[in-house]
């Protein structure tokens, strides 16, 4: 019987399947086991160049029932593992030496092959980010000319533009963008410290301390690392695992901001999340188009929150120089967040894709909401022809409260025509005109959030030029 995974069954794309898929881990472990032993042998220990040619050609020979069969023997998963590859290197050399692990622990495999994973996770998903929120920008372009009522406590609130939306949840995404490029450049490797990180076992192999230093430089070069840890323990710090999924959080926030708002916004028939040909959205209401795309959106950005919890609870959480207490919680959480976080972005940019407006709908709810939208813009009015700020606030507030309770009872709106009628507005000279002309002027006055949208678009050319392969990227179909 099989368990499958509702993650990467139907929501994860094959190039982060291939991270942490069972088979590339074990390869990946081998890989690192053979740059080892290469090195060691350019160091000075006696390991004939058939024996890695050996190991070289084993590489991908997994015999998988015998490890099972082992591990439930010996209960030690990583022994079988290096007992599983002698096996597979003598049916190449039948006398090959046993070379692989010599004067390593067990956490100098998994620690190191894990943040191999975990590095190389964190760099597709960073490129699918940066996908993102170049569709953000190409979204905030499209729609820099749309007028729209912006909404604050979900209460109509003031005039803005569509694209400037696009602009603000994109910035959102841009700070954290920046952090995850930072921490994934300074990202620093566990290295060959040995069980209790004081690298006794290489440095008593290799005849030196110069020695064991340079074998750890060698191999850490050869799989992409830049950074070494100095005195980890037998571990690196799961703190680290932490910082990898709160970033991962970090960056998601922007995208459930958007798919949030996508949903209110259709549920107005302002915008479609689209709704392709065939497609069915409710099995009894034959008419209905769920946002079923940004509710998946919001799904994948609150797992991410959740194993974050996760995380910090093996964060911080290590006796002495380590334990593998943790292994169990790691081996769920790093792969799932990751997976999470990748289907975050295709159904973002799914939705990017498919989106679409209605315009006359959009108009129509900006046309019934202008005069409350332009309040600020009638008190400055006030304010201009002497009017106390608090005393002018009152008066519009007044008119504006009762107008809008009115026009919910299908009443048309005169919350103008009030205001040019009451004694204080004409005490100070306030005319009809001038407020039609406020409104008119908060109608148009957009310059700040035409010039955010300016700003914006400057800033993701950035990423743009320094990775247009991974802004160039589209979704894969989504179930």
């Amino acid at each position: 019987m099989e368990y499958l995974n509702i993650l990467t069954e139907r929501y994860v794309t094959d190039a982060m399947l291939r991270i942490f898929h069972k088979k590339s881990k074990n390869i990946l472990e081998r890989k690192l086991w053979l740059s080892v032993m290469k090195a060691q042998k350019i160091l000075g220990v006696d390991i004939p160049s058939e024996d890695i040619e050996a190991y070289e050609n084993a590489l991908e020979d997994l015999d998988w029932d015998f490890m099972r069969k082992r591990e439930l023997e010996i209960r030690h998963d990583i022994k079988v593992k290096i007992e599983a590859f002698i096996r597979a290197a003598r049916g190449y050399r039948p006398e090959v030496g046993q070379h692989p692990h010599k004067r390593m622990t067990a956490r100098g495999l998994t620690d190191n092959v894990e943040q191999i994973q975990i590095r190389d996770a964190g760099k597709l998903i960073f490129g699918r980010f940066v996908s993102v929120i170049r569709h953000m920008n190409d979204k905030a372009q499209e729609y820099k000319g749309l007028a729209f009522t912006a909404r604050t406590h979900h209460q109509p609130a003031q005039i803005t533009l569509l694209g400037k939306r696009f602009a603000m949840w994109g910035e959102e995404l841009a700070m954290h963008l920046d952090d995850f490029e930072h921490f994934l450049d300074k990202y620093p490797w566990r290295g060959f410290k040995g069980p209790v990180g004081t690298m006794s076992d290489q440095i008593d192999l290799l005849g030196g301390l110069d020695n064991a230093l340079a074998l750890e430089k060698m191999v850490a070069e050869e799989f992409g690392f830049k950074n070494i840890l100095n005195s980890p323990g037998q571990i690196y710090p799961r703190s680290l695992d932490y910082k990898f999924v709160t970033n991962l959080v970090a960056m998601s926030a922007a995208c459930e901001n958007f798919s949030n708002s996508m949903r209110l916004m259709s549920g107005y028939e302002l915008v479609t999340e689209g709704f392709k040909d065939g497609q069915v959205g409710s099995t009894a209401m034959p008419h209905k188009m769920n946002t079923r795309t940004n509710e998946r959106i919001w799904s994948a950005a609150e797992m991410t929150k959740m194993f974050a919890d996760g995380a910090s609870r093996i964060s911080g959480s290590q006796w002495e120089e380590g334990d593998v207490s943790c292994s169990m919680m790691r081996r769920f959480i790093l792969p799932n967040v990751c997976f999470a976080a990748d289907g975050l972005c295709e159904f973002t940019l799914t939705v990017h894709n498919e989106m679409g407006t209605y315009p006359a709908m959009i108009d129509m709810e900006l046309q019934r909401y202008l005069p409350f939208l332009a309040s600020t813009a009638i008190l400055g009015l006030a304010m201009e022809h002497g009017m106390g700020r608090e005393d002018a606030h009152e008066i519009i507030k007044e008119y504006s409260v009762k107008e809008a309770l009115a026009m919910r009872d299908g009443k048309r709106q005169k919350v103008l025509e009030k205001l040019a009628e009451d004694s204080e507005f004409q005490k100070h000279g306030i005319a009809y005109k001038e407020l039609v002309s406020a409104v008119q002027g908060a109608k148009s006055n957009l310059q700040g959030a035409e010039h955010q949208i300016k700003v914006f678009n400057t800033r993701i050319k950035g990423y743009t030029d320094r990775y247009p392969e991974e802004a160039a990227y589209e979704p894969e179909e989504i179930l």
